[in-house]
């Protein structure tokens, strides 16, 4: 079974895997404060959340939501989901003679092979997996790592293509995830309880439940943690607003791109680990863009940085449609994600195809040609 993109956190006993869904809908306590009772729709399993242990809202960002318990049902391979995306009219951004297009990647989640792919496909790599694109911009949207095979592979892949496009005259840029917070406080702080807002937890536990790969922890250099504790959380190109998370955690770290970046990094320099744990806690919020008040929120970060977009990855495509097969599908085809989905009244793109469910691993140019 291969797991849904959602991040857990640190149970009170071994690592526990969640019971798989009949109705893969998300279950109405995702909607609600309040301690749960009797475990809804047989989401959570034992050691991760029972009865009477609160379950706060993921995307709310007055409910104190913590990653110390799943949120979201999972997907597993033979689930299918059409997407339709809202043509919205886009302002043409033409490239200045500096510059050359713009592309974003989603979530890539160790899977390196299906990276190489994809950036091939778009001529961002020639044939070896070399930056092949000129001056052309590309930007990561964070979560290298957990749950896919080679997410050591994927940031040295990165990294390299940072230093070839810079010499071709473009740049390849990334920004920081909660998987990036994740595997950093896992490394620095390990079994070290922290403050979780439900209860004690640890980075450690968080990690592994939320699937952290031995071979990555092995393979994990300080080169690699320098330049993870060292990347952007929100960027502004083109008019487009980029950041992970869909989410107006954002707005807790300052009221410029400037300060948000500055802020994020100080609180990592400081290597506090109930400090660390609330930012990983708070990047780790979804769903903000997605309801009825998805607009105001999307409003509120674009007001605050700037754009007239918010681009983010973070949260799969399918959990955001909010209607995905049965595990009784008998096709054997994975969820269908065929590009981006434009959403909240056209302010929002999400870029998180899923690929950790069998769906796609998404590679985009900016504008999008609705």
């Amino acid at each position: 079974m291969v797991e849904g993109s959602m991040t857990q956190g640190a149970g009170q006993g071994p690592d526990v895997r969640t019971a798989t869904l009949r109705d893969f809908r998300v279950p109405a306590y995702v909607h609600e404060t309040g301690p749960v009772q009797g475990d809804p729709a047989g989401v959570t399993g034992p050691g991760v959340a029972g009865p009477g242990v609160p379950v706060e809202v993921a995307g709310d960002p007055d409910s104190g939501y913590t990653p110390t318990q799943r949120d979201l049902p999972v997907i597993n391979r033979g689930d299918t989901v059409q997407v339709e995306v809202q043509a919205m009219p886009e302002p043409p951004q033409a490239p200045t003679d500096e510059h050359g297009p713009l592309f974003v990647v989603g979530d890539v989640h160790g899977y390196l092979d299906e990276l190489l792919a994809a950036l091939h496909e778009q001529n961002l790599i020639d044939a070896d997996g070399d930056w092949s694109a000129g001056n052309a911009r590309l930007w990561f949207l964070g979560d290298f790592t957990d749950r896919g095979p080679d997410g050591i592979g994927v940031i040295d892949l990165v990294m390299r293509l940072s230093a070839q496009a810079a010499a071709a005259g473009g740049y390849c840029k990334a920004l920081m995830g909660n998987h990036e917070l994740l595997l950093l406080g896992a490394k620095r702080f390990g079994d070290t309880p922290v403050n979780s807002g439900a209860g004690t937890a640890t980075f450690q536990a968080a990690w592994l439940l939320n699937g952290g790969q031995k071979t990555d922890m092995e393979r994990l250099e300080d080169h690699h943690l320098q330049w993870m504790a060292r990347l952007d959380a929100i960027e502004s190109e083109d008019g487009h607003l980029l950041m992970h998370s869909d989410t107006t955690a954002y707005l807790d770290y300052g009221d410029s791109i400037e300060a948000v970046n500055d802020t994020v990094r100080e609180t990592l320099t400081r290597n506090d680990a109930d400090e660390c744990w609330d930012l990983f806690r708070k990047f780790t919020k979804r769903f903000a863009f997605r309801d009825e008040s998805g607009p105001h929120a999307v409003r509120e970060l674009l007001d605050m940085y700037g754009g007239h977009r918010i681009v983010h990855g973070h949260s799969p495509i399918p959990y955001l449609l909010g209607d995905v097969g049965s595990e009784d599908d008998s096709d054997g085809g994975g969820p269908v994600i065929e590009g981006p989905h434009i959403y909240a009244g056209g302010l929002a793109i999400a870029m998180d195809g899923g690929v950790t469910m069998a769906g796609k691993l998404l590679v985009c140019q900016l504008p999008l040609d609705n």
